[in-house]
């Protein structure tokens, strides 16, 4: 349940168009719905402004599929975002909602019952490499439900820089950028030093050995002489873009 769900039914109350008796219906699952293997948190879209997001990865299709039950039952305008997902779990998650849509390279699905706008301005995400799509897909689909307007600019990593500078109108543009780099993770420091906004960079495990699975990526975008760069943990694209977004509220 989110402000304006709230809103609505504290007004159908008072209207006369539902009961105080329909009301406590509505708000006994405030704050939290327990279905015995997980709680869900009804609350959580009037505390942060965006409703709970489902992990998908561990839990079970059905155990996905009956969270996702509860959560349209709790709200009729909320967006649904579930992360690391997989096709069996969508599969589930299909049954419950036919308006889920399943983005393969993520594993992210996104049930959208509002197209509400949000975001005060343009969310960019920024990759390096084509390998690094899986998590700047997460970044974008996460963005996007949570009510922002986003865009992403692909392969435009260091290793032939002139393909970023032709992009200089669009990283202008953008009120927050999300940066996503494996490999030596260079991408954030460059895209930082052209721009005046607040550049959140994402390290992937992609790489060969000395990469570390992402490490040799975090430790230098954690050492960034650009001082507009926040960092990320590895492939946390949906940690990214909720940061985004909240900076894109304010």
């Amino acid at each position: 349940m989110d402000e304006k769900d709230l809103l609505e039914l504290l007004g159908n109350i008072r209207a006369g168009r539902a009961s105080v008796k329909d009301g406590m219906a509505r708000l006994r699952r405030l704050p939290f719905e327990d279905l015995g293997f997980a709680k869900i948190d009804h609350h959580r879209g009037l505390r942060q402004g965006h409703p709970e997001v489902i992990y998908g990865r561990g839990k079970t299709p059905q155990q996905v599929a009956q969270i996702t039950k509860g959560m349209l039952r709790g709200s009729r305008r909320e967006n649904i975002l579930i992360t690391r997902a997989s096709k069996p779990i969508f599969a589930a998650v299909g049954k419950v909602s036919r308006k889920a849509i399943f983005f393969p390279l993520s594993g992210a699905i996104a049930i959208e019952q509002n197209r509400a706008e949000l975001g005060k301005g343009l969310i960019l995400i920024v990759t390096a490499g084509t390998s690094d799509l899986p998590v700047a897909e997460e970044a974008l689909v996460t963005a996007r439900i949570m009510g922002n307007r986003a865009e992403m600019l692909c392969d435009v990593g260091v290793a032939g820089i002139h393909r970023l500078l032709g992009h200089d109108k669009q990283l202008a543009e953008a009120r927050v950028i999300v940066c996503v780099a494996g490999m030596e993770g260079a991408l954030p420091s460059v895209v930082g030093g052209l721009v005046s906004v607040p550049v959140i960079a994402v390290p992937t495990s992609t790489g060969y050995g000395t990469g570390a699975g992402g490490y040799a990526a975090l430790l230098a975008m954690l050492n960034s002489c650009a001082s507009n760069v926040c960092v990320a943990n590895i492939d946390n694209g949906f940690g990214a873009a909720c940061v985004a977004s909240s900076i894109n509220r304010l």
